[in-house]
């Protein structure tokens, strides 16, 4: 096994790791609820009187961030993502990823971060799954195919 020097980016991602979680913390006290993604936007779906207001400044300011940051970034700080994949596969992937979320009630971020630091048994069994599927794809990936 090698590992890819030029996109290994441990302190970058062990930044992006602490700001979620201070981002977990903090949203939870604030608001007593929970930082899923998954459900943040579920609930623009079927929104309750009152509630769509947060849930919507939410999304915008995920969709700000990024065009934020490239405006604020020095020229070549930021690289665009490589995806080897049609259109068709992006959207199926999204599709499935999607009932997932609904079948698993909850996404990664919801379970592994915001369920397993209220000692969820059921954010426990859902990550534990998350990544048991992760290792076995790649692992047929890489081995079998």
């Amino acid at each position: 096994m090698t590992i890819d020097w030029t996109n290994f980016t441990p302190w970058a991602s062990l930044a992006g790791g602490v700001l979620l979680g201070i981002a977990s913390a903090l949203f939870i006290l604030a608001n007593g609820r929970i930082l899923g993604i998954s459900g943040i936007l579920g609930g623009l779906l079927r929104p309750k009187s009152g509630d769509a207001g947060w849930r919507i400044a939410f999304v915008l300011g995920m969709l700000a961030a990024p065009v934020t940051l490239k405006w604020l970034a020095p020229a070549g700080f930021l690289s665009a993502p490589r995806i080897d994949a049609s259109v068709a596969a992006v959207v199926v992937a999204g599709l499935l990823v999607g009932y997932g979320t609904r079948l698993g009630s909850g996404c990664t971020s919801g379970h592994g971060v915001c369920g397993l630091s209220r000692l969820s048994p059921r954010s426990l069994v859902a990550t534990g799954t998350f990544m048991a599927a992760g290792f076995g794809i790649v692992f047929v990936i890489r081995h079998l195919l």
